[in-house]
């Protein structure tokens, strides 16, 4: 559906996209993560032609879109802020691109009908935008860039002015909806919950560059180094040394899985890997700060040496503030990174 062939996007000198390759098959969701400056947004305004290459090609079905214009490419576009227009109704809005399209009065009322019900807001044509909570303009955008029905559909934050419990709930509903239409998705977003929940293959870049490009589960099991693994929340990261089944570093040895590379490396030890252990047969550790998550409970812990230990556990389990605890360490919950830049 999608390939983009050394996308390159320079502004003031600097490339803010670096010669990106991607494809984008039909049917799929594909959401690319990334901070701030990390090329994402330029990316998706680059497909849609709002921004024009300084190299490489974008092609939609095999077909370069070099001299396509953005009317033409056949794509949807669904911006963070929504860019309702005030001054037409929730009908209005949802038929404007068939409007503009020339389809017949009958087609924009029967699609507007049926997307608004798909959506969630059945009956709701008449209503004033302006009426609308912020979740409901929502779900009016989406209807809106669906409506033409658009052989690709780009999301730029679409939930990110909405409460956590809102997007939370409405990433399971466009999973659905996009299922039940088979649309085809770029989305692009800075929320790695969001972006796990919604997509078949989660896309990190860094400094205009893809970081990793896998399903959630890869990108979630084995992060490609330490970037991604921070970029996705991990803090338990430490130079090693790998040699066998153990690395050294700075918390002491820690296993590692089978067939672990081997070398001057970057070690990722996730929070449900760390376990208490009886005194004096693991790492000596003193609990500085506890965090409440619902059923599992987050515990800073300061080793002697070395830097501040993330580690999870049931709500029984966790040790007080202040107490002095050992930890070992889990191999399964062991990733080595790529060579150490942490």
């Amino acid at each position: 559906m999608l390939t983009l062939t050394g996308a390159t996007v320079r502004f003031a000198g600097r490339a803010v996209l670096d010669a990106v390759d991607l494809d984008v098959a039909e049917h799929e969701i594909v959401c690319v993560l990334g901070p701030s400056g990390s090329g994402k947004s330029t990316l998706l305004r680059a497909v849609a032609g709002l921004q024009p290459l300084d190299g490489g090609r974008v092609l939609l079905g095999g077909a370069d879109q070099a001299a396509v214009p953005v009317h033409r490419r056949g794509v949807g576009l669904m911006f963070q802020d929504h860019q309702l227009f005030p001054q037409r109704d929730v009908a209005g809005n949802v038929a404007f691109g068939l409007r503009m399209h020339g389809a017949p009065k009958s087609e924009q009322t029967a699609r507007v009908e049926e997307l608004l019900d798909l959506v969630g807001l059945p009956g709701a044509g008449r209503r004033a935008v302006s009426a609308l909570s912020g979740g409901e303009q929502q779900r009016v955008a989406l209807a809106r860039a669906l409506a033409p029905r658009p052989r690709l559909l780009m999301l730029d934050e679409p939930l990110g002015q909405l409460d956590r419990g809102l997007r939370e709930r409405l990433v399971v509903e466009l999973r659905r909806l996009f299922g039940t239409l088979g649309t085809t998705v770029l989305a692009v977003t800075h929320d790695q919950g969001e972006a796990f929940a919604l997509a078949d293959r989660i896309v990190v870049m860094r400094d205009g560059r893809i970081a990793q490009s896998g399903t959630p589960l890869d990108v979630w099991q084995a992060p490609a180094d330490a970037f991604v693994a921070r970029f996705l929340g991990f803090d338990n990261i430490v130079p090693a040394t790998v040699a066998g089944a153990a690395a050294t570093t700075v918390w002491g040895k820690i296993p590692v899985p089978d067939g672990a590379p081997q070398g001057e490396r970057s070690l990722l030890v996730r929070p449900a890997g760390v376990r208490l252990a009886p005194s004096g047969d693991g790492l000596a550790c003193r609990v500085t700060a506890r965090t409440f998550r619902g059923t599992r409970v987050t515990v800073t812990l300061q080793p002697a040496e070395g830097p501040f230990l993330e580690a999870e556990f049931g709500l029984r389990e966790a040790p007080e503030g202040g107490a002095e605890v050992d930890v070992v360490f889990e191999a399964e919950d062991v990733v080595v990174l790529g060579p150490s830049d942490t």
